[in-house]
């Protein structure tokens, strides 16, 4: 239809964080725009179209039938579209444009600091952009477009996302400084103390379950915590015990009253990587961009005393 040539990148672009985030505000905010200018842009987009997209609701808005099937095609072309600037940028000796990484939490606060110095080093006219949440939505922002590649813990085994293994870290307890003279317990003695874990969603959560023999959802007594600083200052606070990641014990357990250990041969542990679209260009350059956060965690890896 001739209508479908006032079609515009912008309007779609728009629309895909409107049936995202479920909120006009939200998604001006998540496009840089006022929420005016992204009301006016879906509403010629509904009248270039003839039709609606969606549904006002009192506190939300819901895709209409139409607005469904153009979701996946607008995130079809907008994907696209980004991976013609992904060619350009390839092309390139040096890294010019925008870098969206995603990274989760347990991962972000302990070794972004160094690499975010080290890229500007690298690529001073990279225009850095950093997404910190948990695994699930890195994997949504990632199959959309919205990000470019994303530290996490592997495997993630998706077809569709090339893993790039970095290093492995060690898992360590994490216990009031008064029992640092106890043994190191097993699986089956954690299962009997209060392990205190982050909440729902943290792919660290099912690791620390995995360690300890435990099931997701089974019965249990323990607390949960948003962040592993608050983990952290738990213990010490006499509340229980807790598992922490190597890499977090210089930020996390300098000022509490905790005390770390190893846990014996095998210790638990993690692998760490960067993750990225399989249909991507930049793998060369999302290549070098691992190995760069190698060299910088290896140089950082800090130690945990055997007790």
């Amino acid at each position: 239809m001739d209508c479908l040539s006032n079609l515009t990148l912008r309007q779609l672009r728009y629309f895909v964080a409107l049936a995202r985030e479920g909120h006009f505000g939200r998604a001006a905010e998540s496009c840089a725009v006022s929420q005016p200018a992204l009301s006016v842009q879906i509403k010629e987009l509904e009248e270039t179209l003839g039709c609606q997209l969606f549904e006002r609701m009192p506190r939300k808005l819901r895709l209409t039938v139409l607005g469904r099937e153009l979701l996946a095609r607008a995130q079809d072309i907008l994907r696209a579209v980004d991976e013609l600037g992904d060619l350009t940028r390839a092309a390139q000796e040096h890294w010019v444009g925008q870098l969206r990484i995603g990274v989760i939490p347990t991962i972000a606060p302990y070794v972004l600091p160094q690499v975010v110095n080290r890229l500007m080093q690298e690529f001073p006219d990279m225009d850095l952009r950093i997404r910190e949440t948990m695994t699930s939505t890195l994997l949504d922002e990632l199959a959309q477009g919205q990000i470019d590649c994303a530290l996490l813990a592997l495997p993630i085994s998706e077809p569709n996302l090339q893993e790039m293994p970095l290093f492995d870290e060690a898992f360590v307890l994490v216990r009031p400084w008064g029992d640092h003279h106890k043994p190191v317990p097993n699986p089956e003695r954690l299962r009997e103390m209060r392990l205190l874990l982050l909440e729902e969603g943290h792919c660290f959560r099912d690791q620390a379950l995995e360690i300890c023999q435990m099931t997701p959802g089974g019965p249990r007594e323990t607390l949960d915590g948003t962040t592993l600083s608050t983990l952290v200052q738990m213990v010490g606070a006499g509340m229980g015990v807790t598992l922490l990641p190597e890499m977090a014990i210089p930020i996390e357990t300098g000022q509490a009253a905790v005390s770390i250990a190893r846990f014996q041969t095998p210790q638990p542990s993690r692998s760490v990587g960067l993750i990225w679209r399989r249909s991507s260009p930049l793998r060369d350059q999302f290549e070098r961009i691992g190995q760069m956060i190698r060299a910088v965690s290896q140089l950082d890896a800090p130690s945990a005393p055997h007790l």
